[in-house]
């Protein structure tokens, strides 16, 4: 199928001149672009990154705001219209504030979400939606203090409870909590999450634990599919509801507990893979796009940006959207090597 590539001229306004979205080979639109802040992190989430890990990329090598606005500019101007700040763990930047505050103010960029670990929220949620953050999705593997520790090193429960509720109070809403599963750590608390729907209108999502990096084998050797975790769930409360037709939202599949206000979600790319409906491609934050979370292409964005400026950043939008790969190839026993979690920002 041929690219889509008409973009408005520079000094129009994207509210009243809305580009065509771009579309990969496969026919997928492409418009949803995860921009990774930082690499660091302020945990050490046994699935992501080696407890002993402290090489991170220098601050003089993170893109700038200015940069990171630029790009995301280029994005808007070829059909992009959902951005999310990710890391490592963004609101470690002590800019931060100041880029959601750029990107807010880029005409045509329908929403701009964070996912974080929740551990910053608390002083940080409503600055954050004072400058035009729309939501957030909070990392959240357990609701057992003890063995939240075990999984999310340095982690406190207090601490994260806190930040979601001081999200919540400060409109970045709807609540989403991610979890991914780990046997022998968290497998038996899935029922335990997904309660908290019950009488709250949050988001729990689950996620099936992906190899890639460093910590692959932790994901190959703990892995449990999704099937299970709902099999959990439903053991405790009975068949879960279907939402949304049963159709995929995003990447997930949700379901609601019989008489909950909140909703249950499945992100399961190892076992049901949904790279039939990707639309997204990922900044990392020394600037490379990832053409697919799963696979180690990637293309050079900064250098890019630094020598070519806004049109040559375009125009290697429309080679990466045409680039992307049509999925990854977990059931082959290959997966990526080049970046942990933290590097890519999920």
């Amino acid at each position: 199928m041929a690219l889509l590539t008409a973009t408005p001229a520079p000094t129009e306004h994207l509210s009243s001149v809305r580009p065509a979205r771009l579309r990969d080979r496969y026919g997928r639109p492409i418009h949803y672009l995860r921009i990774s802040l930082i690499d660091h992190c302020n945990l050490r989430c046994v699935y992501c990154m080696p407890e002993d890990e402290n090489h991170f990329t220098p601050k003089t090598d993170l893109l700038t705001p200015a940069e990171i606005e630029a790009i995301a500019r280029a994005a808007v101007s070829v059909g992009f219209d959902k951005i999310r700040l990710t890391g490592g763990e963004p609101t470690l930047r002590p800019d931060l504030v100041e880029i959601v505050e750029r990107l807010a103010h880029i005409e045509g960029v329908r929403t701009l979400a964070m996912t974080t670990n929740g551990l910053l929220l608390t002083r940080l949620a409503k600055p954050l939606k004072e400058a035009g953050l729309t939501r957030v999705n909070i990392h959240l593997d357990t609701v057992n203090p003890e063995r939240l520790r075990q999984l999310m090193l340095y982690n406190r429960f207090e601490r994260v409870w806190e930040g979601i509720l001081a999200a919540e109070a400060a409109g970045l809403t709807p609540i989403k909590l991610n979890a991914v599963v780990l046997r022998g750590y968290n497998d038996e608390d899935v029922a335990d999450l997904a309660a908290l729907t019950l009488e709250r209108p949050w988001h729990v999502r689950f996620i099936e634990a992906m190899p890639l990096g460093p910590q692959a084998t932790v994901a190959l050797e703990r892995y449990v599919s999704n099937q299970e975790t709902k099999a959990h769930i439903e053991a405790r409360f009975g068949p879960l509801e279907p939402a949304f037709d049963g159709q995929l939202v995003g990447e997930a599949r949700m379901y609601r507990i019989p008489g909950a206000l909140g909703l249950v979600g499945f992100i399961s790319p190892v076992s049901e893979p949904y790279c039939d409906s990707c639309n997204r491609l990922r900044l990392t934050a020394d600037g490379k796009m990832r053409l697919c979370l799963l696979t180690d292409h990637e293309l050079d964005f900064r250098q890019t940006l630094r020598t070519g400026g806004e049109e040559a950043l375009r125009e290697l939008f429309v080679r990466a959207v045409k680039a992307k790969p049509v999925g990854h190839q977990l059931r082959s026993g290959i997966y990526p090597q080049i970046r942990g979690m933290s590097q890519i920002g999920g």
